[in-house]
């Protein structure tokens, strides 16, 4: 059957995450969160197919959120913030239909917010909040109506609040 739950968090580790854990087929969570780890998320993670959380939080992380990422159709809960992440957000984050949180907080991301994050109509839960992003809000964080927080603050966005984010009832 193989492993299907991996925690290692707030042990104070060191290192690189090893591209390995793209061999733990069966793994449904991974939480390495709050340790000392650095170097980049690899993109062997996108093989984990019955990923349902991934939890890299408050590390020292840095390259970019790997658009193999977008691979995981299972993944409810996706969590990166408190790196030092860079680049921009992968349009292929819009695939994650299943995902119920999102968050990238606290990075060096820039760019434009992707409009394809429009597509996650479960995502509960949006926090961007702290990077260096840029351009409009997307008007299609309206179709976002299961949402019941988003987190948009200390970016570089501009423009006008779009009126569609008034369908966000949640």
């Amino acid at each position: 059957m193989g492993i299907r739950g991996i925690n290692l968090s707030r042990l104070n580790l060191i290192g690189v995450i090893s591209p390995e854990f793209g061999n733990l087929s069966a793994l449904r969570t991974l939480v390495l969160g709050v340790n000392q780890l650095n170097g980049e998320i690899p993109v062997e993670l996108g093989n984990l197919a019955n990923l349902q959380d991934l939890n890299l939080s408050g590390n020292q992380l840095n390259g970019e959120v790997p658009v193999e990422l977008g691979n995981l159709a299972n993944l409810q809960g996706l969590v990166l913030s408190g790196n030092e992440l860079g680049g921009e957000i992968p349009v292929e984050l819009g695939n994650l239909e299943n995902l119920r949180w999102l968050d990238l907080s606290g990075n060096e991301l820039v760019g434009d917010i992707p409009a394809e994050l429009g597509n996650l109509t479960r995502l509960q839960q949006l926090y961007l909040g702290g990077n260096g992003l840029g351009g409009d809000i997307p008007v299609e964080l309206g179709n976002l109506t299961s949402l019941g927080s988003l987190d948009l603050s200390g970016n570089g966005l501009g423009g006008d609040i779009p009126v569609e984010l008034g369908n966000l009832t949640s």
